[in-house]
């Protein structure tokens, strides 16, 4: 499309570090029986002890989902013949209060056959952070546009195009594993990561004429 006038393109970024909003963390129960009912009943009973504890630590869990529910046979590696049977489930559990997560996951460790992994620390999607970084983005589009046209003795006099130029971001997290049935309380610190919040833009202003003398 034909413009009227010197365009300029340019791109804005802006680029944020925000304390984290959520994290989460994996709760996987397993059971090992030679019996499949048997496997089968202790996978349940466990897996409804870290509810009790997950229902008696509200509201700092914001929400928990489960699944990758696996039961499998286990065999001699000489045949196909069962010698036993496997049984796994994981629940992934999110918390907003920090100041009791730490306790929260030793407590779940505890539990016989139980592991926890994470915490895996998070933004909201919907965190003003966002937001505000787009905002800064498009603010400093349209500063870098300023001065490009100031450079050649000219102004902005419109917005042409702005479009959103994604970019990967990489939230940041911290893991520890924890295995259930282990004797001894372990000491647990845990400080939320900084998350990176980015932004940038593509904009396309129309300039007035250059003063190039």
């Amino acid at each position: 499309m034909a413009m009227d006038g010197p365009v300029v393109q340019v791109r804005g970024e802006a680029y944020r570090e925000v304390p984290p909003e959520l994290a989460r963390f994996a709760v996987t129960v397993t059971a090992r029986d030679r019996d499949r009912e048997a496997t089968l009943t202790q996978l349940a009973e466990r897996a409804a002890a870290v509810r009790v504890l997950l229902d008696g630590s509200e509201p700092a869990v914001a929400r928990r989902e489960t699944g990758d529910l696996r039961v499998r046979p286990q065999t001699k590696r000489s045949g196909e013949r069962v010698v036993g049977w496997l049984g796994s489930v994981t629940t992934t559990v999110t918390v907003t209060d920090f100041t009791a997560l730490g306790e929260l996951m030793l407590r779940l460790a505890e539990q016989d056959q139980v592991e926890v992994s994470g915490p895996w620390w998070e933004l909201r999607p919907d965190s003003p952070a966002h937001r505000e970084a787009r905002h800064a983005a498009i603010a400093d589009a349209l500063q870098r546009g300023r001065e490009y046209a100031e450079a050649l003795g000219a102004r902005i006099t419109s917005l042409l195009e702005l479009a959103d130029a994604a970019q990967d971001e990489h939230p940041m997290f911290a893991r520890a594993a924890f295995a259930g049935g282990g004797g001894g309380r372990p000491e647990l610190e845990l400080d939320p990561e900084t998350q990176t919040v980015r932004a940038a833009v593509r904009a396309r202003f129309t300039i007035s004429d250059p003063v190039l003398g």
